[in-house]
């Protein structure tokens, strides 16, 4: 990481981005919340890390960020904001320099599909790309904490539709895993397992949690 050009998709207001900024990477977050970079750039001050944000769309990444970064990173509740993924991995491919590469790990279309455990009940399509639309009054960032209720619009995208979509990019996917274990939930609807990961049972074995994929910029 260290002495690494890196770049933050969907950044919100800037906590990993500044991690990766203390383990010596030179950082640039994006989001398309005005309101999340100006926090996040009020972080890096307090903090005394340097980093830049930007405030844009990463379905339509500015030009100047391209070519400019040894990797292009994406984490936990990524792509289900997004309605075009090619567009999406279009940009990420964009912005990497020769040799460089995208690293994600997300939420697993498969989980995102479960609405209960016990009982076994799933209400979300599995791929498509249709938006879903729901009212919500909380927010991922302060659980339990009352927001005013909003329209909140999803996209489900299967695994197949994301690799497709990097692939088509002409990135060259290294590493795709699925990962039944997590180290904490992401939904608020798992168990906690004796070894303490979270788990989604199915019968005798488990259905996969995360995602994590890899992919190069030849």
């Amino acid at each position: 990481m260290a002495d690494k050009d890196l770049l933050h998709l969907q950044c919100h207001f800037g906590m990993d981005t500044l991690n990766w900024a203390r383990l010596g990477a030179r950082v640039t977050g994006v989001d398309f919340s005005p309101a999340a970079v100006e926090r996040a750039r009020a972080l890096a001050e307090r903090t005394g890390l340097a980093a830049a944000f930007v405030e844009a769309d990463t379905q339509r990444l500015p030009e100047h960020l391209a070519d400019g970064f040894d990797l292009v990173v994406a984490t936990y509740g990524v792509l289900c904001w997004i309605a075009d993924v090619k567009a999406w991995a279009q940009g990420a491919a964009m912005a990497l320099k020769p040799g460089g590469s995208l690293v994600m790990v997300d939420l697993h279309p498969a989980f995102q599909t479960i609405a209960t455990v016990d009982p076994l009940v799933a209400d979300w399509p599995y791929g498509g790309g249709e938006p879903q639309r729901e009212t919500v009054t909380g927010t991922y960032a302060e659980p339990g904490m009352p927001v005013p209720a909003h329209d909140s619009v999803q996209y489900p995208h299967s695994l197949g539709d994301i690799v497709s979509a990097i692939a088509d990019v002409g990135l060259t996917v290294k590493h795709l895993g699925e990962h039944t274990a997590a180290e904490f939930d992401p939904r608020g609807i798992l168990s906690r397992s004796q070894d303490g990961l979270y788990r989604l049972p199915f019968g005798d074995t488990h259905l996969p949690v995360l995602y994590s994929l890899r992919a190069s910029r030849s």
